[in-house]
């Protein structure tokens, strides 16, 4: 109830940062990590993680070893998320991935988790997001993120060489979920 509050409030004060007015569901949860390899996972970013909906379970599936990083604009979800977290990084741009992975000494992310309301952003935004992700993402990673509406699909579909689309009704409101695999090296490619 407390982090529906909080949701609530942020979501009143700014309705173009904050997508919705309730934390996404378990369900929601369970059908965006559902094709992540978790043992094969060395780096993880999630973009707007709100109060943690979906990083706890994260926290729970990760190897001791992989790097798991926070991204959080809003400054009281911040706040929770370092309270409740505290070894884990939270940075706070999703338009600095590059620079955050570079001043942590990390490499590319593996998989990188959104719950950013693209929908509410202005393109400019929205493609710069888009392009950071695409930067850092390595070669065959995941970039796993829902919205609620189809608005996001062409420019998935135009950014990556896979898109798999999903839908659930247990969430409020229902939500698509887009599962994106970057393209791949060429020498991946060749087998080389």
């Amino acid at each position: 109830m407390a982090d529906f509050m909080v949701f609530l409030r942020r979501f009143i004060a700014e309705p173009g940062r904050v997508g919705s007015v309730i934390p996404s569901s378990r369900f929601l949860c369970e059908r965006m990590l559902s094709s992540v390899n978790w043992a094969s996972t060395d780096v993880i970013l999630e973009l707007g993680p709100g109060t943690g909906a979906f990083t706890q379970t994260i926290y729970q599936n990760i190897n001791p070893d992989t790097d798991y990083v926070l991204v959080e604009r809003d400054s009281q979800f911040r706040s929770i998320l370092q309270s409740r977290f505290p070894d884990l990084p939270v940075r706070e741009e999703a338009t600095r991935l590059g620079q955050y992975l570079e001043e942590m000494e990390l490499g590319k992310a593996d998989v990188i988790i959104s719950g950013l309301p693209f929908a509410n952003f202005p393109q400019e935004l929205r493609a710069a997001i888009l392009d950071e992700v695409q930067n850092v993402l390595k070669p065959g990673g995941l970039f796993i993120t829902f919205q609620y509406s189809l608005q996001l699909q062409a420019e998935l579909q135009a950014r990556f060489p896979w898109v798999e689309t999903d839908f659930t009704l247990l969430n409020i409101p229902p939500a698509f979920i887009y599962t994106c695999r970057n393209r791949q090296s060429e020498k991946d490619r060749h087998g080389a």
